[in-house]
């Protein structure tokens, strides 16, 4: 070894040595939140981070800056050959990936090709933050140097990289057949040929001072996902986004009841903050903010970040906590509002768009058990709706007693449970299936659907109960886990092979959440059961009947981002109208909410548009005759929004059971 590899060993022990103790610091701040396992099924996480982490499958939803950052991303993977064949010969002068023959040809061309593509994306990402200043981006001082920064120690690295790749032929006569790959770096860099040796030290001594400079910044910055976005869409849940469920037990004194700061959320919910590129492209789809209400989910997860940031050194080196820092909670004014918290539809838009699969929607729900459970601090108009699942078993004020009030008026008599104990399918009606006058006639339609194709089906009547999302979404956790336990022992009653549901919002919790209980029901939407039974011939259509209408149809987001259900009911549509069926600009995993998910159908919109006047404006857009739903509270939106539009004598609202019973025979 000589000179330059004990200076090179120096340094790179110093720089090794700071970024572990800068990891170890923020691991030991992790391990203050709340457990989680997020290690199981494993060849499904791999997938993912093969998909969407090295494939960049979310990113490039945005085809311009998806391609702008895809490029850098790969270039990286790529230019990590060079970065190692760098730091190897910092050990060794004379190593050279050469060794490797002609797969070294192809490997140099690689890095000088996406060196030229990295520096060209790096100076459109600059147009674009400086220049075109997109809504999204916008930020403070701080996150603008920082990003300009990033991007310059980017450009540092490639520049570098070319400058060594550029003179290291002539410095390396012997290996000159192979460096002779490096053609655009020689062409770019040719002024520096002629005093190659001199060049090739300060580039390669400025390349490897950048990078250990770059990785040493990173914990520092929001660019530390360029350390944390693998292993976040690695550790990101696996199939369907559930919310995480401990089951209360109020004689724990330790039960979670909410998340009011730092402690309460767990490891991952804080992981995801180090994972934030802060790209904003969360923001950018959600309903709430789109429609002026002051929720960000971009600005939820770095407050996260940065209140973990502000407390977690005293609680993890178990410091007192300075007064001042420790009446800054999480929820509050100085950092996450009730308001914002309250304006969320849980409509998961943010996850669906986010790059490394932030999830967004949990802390929210965790914050909103705090105010609730905790705190006793909620809007006052929950109150009442509270009161109601609480004495009625639903959000309403009907009694029980009228659960089957939607089977008056139809000519045939709907089996119950009671009096069958045994049937192939269980008809979850649903609270607004069951006391909503509009949605009625969808439960209505049901019935008779399931009657003309003959299925053994029965409905529990006056022992169905609400199945407690809305409760839990509000953050009444406690409510929703008396509702779903009562369910439960109710259907435990009977023997049957599926459930079926008419609301995606059962469909997800009875399906998905009640998991957590201890049940595995097989819960299907109306959409793909009576979508089969066409299949079979079970329903037959009449043309006759078929509709000749112009049909747009708007995508639940529990049937659609929660339960990928997006081809089903369309596929109904086209064989029950002959007519259109037109594409709004945002659909399926695109979709815009109704804005009453979350909670949000039982509460007031006081602050900016509403949402459903947002959604059903982008539909009337379109000029259409019928505006198709699969879910009641987007049904109840969006015939509130074409009643306030004037449209209610031109644009019907109806959920496509209804024209699927209107075309059959």
């Amino acid at each position: 070894m000589d000179l330059q590899n004990y200076a090179f060993l120096a340094l790179f022990l110093a720089a090794m040595s700071f970024f572990t103790y800068n990891l170890l610091r923020i691991r030991s701040y992790l391990m203050l939140g709340r457990a989680e396992n997020r290690f199981q099924n494993t060849g499904a996480r791999i997938a993912k981070v093969i998909g969407i982490g090295i494939g960049q499958s979310k990113i490039l939803r945005d085809p311009a800056a998806g391609l702008m950052h895809a490029f850098i991303f790969w270039g990286f993977l790529v230019l990590l050959t060079a970065v190692l064949e760098a730091f190897i010969q910092g050990f060794y002068s004379d190593f050279s990936i050469s060794a490797l023959g002609a797969i070294s040809k192809i490997i140099f061309a690689l890095q000088d090709l996406f060196g030229l593509l990295v520096v060209m994306a790096v100076f459109y990402a600059l147009f674009r933050r400086y220049v075109l200043h997109p809504k999204r981006l916008k930020g403070d001082g701080h996150t603008n140097t920082d990003a300009t920064i990033i991007l310059l120690l980017i450009l540092g690295v490639m520049v570098t990289m070319l400058g060594v790749n550029a003179t290291k032929g002539n410095v390396h006569p012997e290996n000159i057949e192979y460096y002779k790959s490096h053609f655009i770096a020689a062409k770019l860099l040719q002024p520096f040929a002629s005093n190659a040796l001199t060049y090739y030290g300060i580039f390669w001594w400025a390349h490897i001072i950048i990078i250990l400079s770059f990785m040493n910044y990173l914990p520092y910055s929001k660019h530390f996902h360029i350390v944390t976005s693998l292993p976040n869409v690695y550790l990101s849940k696996i199939g369907t986004q559930t919310l995480d469920t401990e089951e209360i037990n109020l004689e724990n004194e330790n039960v979670f009841l909410g998340a009011g700061d730092i402690e309460q959320l767990t490891w991952k919910e804080m992981f995801d903050g180090y994972a934030c590129t802060e790209c904003g492209r969360c923001t950018s789809v959600c309903p709430a903010n789109l429609t002026g209400k002051p929720l960000s989910p971009r600005k939820i997860i770095m407050n996260i970040r940065d209140r973990v940031n502000e407390k977690a050194p005293f609680s993890a080196n178990k410091k007192d906590i300075p007064p001042e820092i420790e009446s800054r909670k999480l929820v509050s004014e100085h950092y996450i509002t009730d308001e914002e918290l309250w304006a969320c539809t849980s409509c998961m838009a943010c996850v669906k768009e986010c790059p490394v699969n932030i999830e967004h929607v949990n802390p929210i729900v965790d914050m909103r058990r705090h105010l609730v459970q905790s705190e006793s601090r909620f809007p006052g108009e929950l109150t009442t709706v509270f009161s109601n699942m609480e004495n009625n078993g639903a959000p309403w004020a009907f009694p029980q007693s009228e659960r089957l009030k939607w089977t008056e008026g139809l000519d045939f008599s709907v089996p119950l449970a009671a009096n069958k104990a045994e049937f192939d399918v269980l008809y979850w009606v649903g609270c607004a299936g069951s006391f909503d006058a509009r949605y009625q006639n969808v439960s209505r339609s049901v019935a008779k659907l399931l009657n003309k194709a003959g299925v053994d089906y029965a409905v529990l009547g006056t022992e169905e109960k609400c199945n407690g999302d809305s409760a839990r979404r509000l953050g009444n956790e406690f409510l929703a886990q008396t509702l779903i336990k009562e369910n439960i022992e109710t259907m435990k009653k009977y023997k049957f092979n599926k459930i079926l549901v008419s609301c995606p919002h059962c469909l997800q919790t009875i399906g998905n959440e009640y998991k957590a209980f201890g049940s595995n029901y097989n819960v299907v939407h109306h959409s793909e059961f009576i979508g089969n039974l066409v299949t079979v011939n079970k329903i037959q259509l009449e043309d006759s009947k078929k509709t000749d209408k112009k049909i747009t149809y708007h995508d639940s987001c529990y049937l659609g981002r929660y339960n990928e259900i997006y081809e089903e009911p369309r596929d109904l549509i086209k064989k029950v109208n002959s007519g259109q069926l037109v594409e709004m600009k945002r659909s399926k995993d695109k979709g815009l909410c109704c804005g009453a998910g979350g909670g949000r159908m039982w509460m007031e919109e006081k602050i900016g548009k509403k949402v459903n006047i947002e959604r059903t404006e982008e539909a009337l857009s379109l000029n259409p005759d019928v505006i198709s739903t699969a879910c009641p509270f987007c049904m109840t939106m969006l015939t509130d929004g074409v009643k306030e539009k004037g449209k209610s004598e031109e644009v019907k609202v109806k959920d496509f059971a209804e024209l699927l019973l209107e075309s059959s025979k």
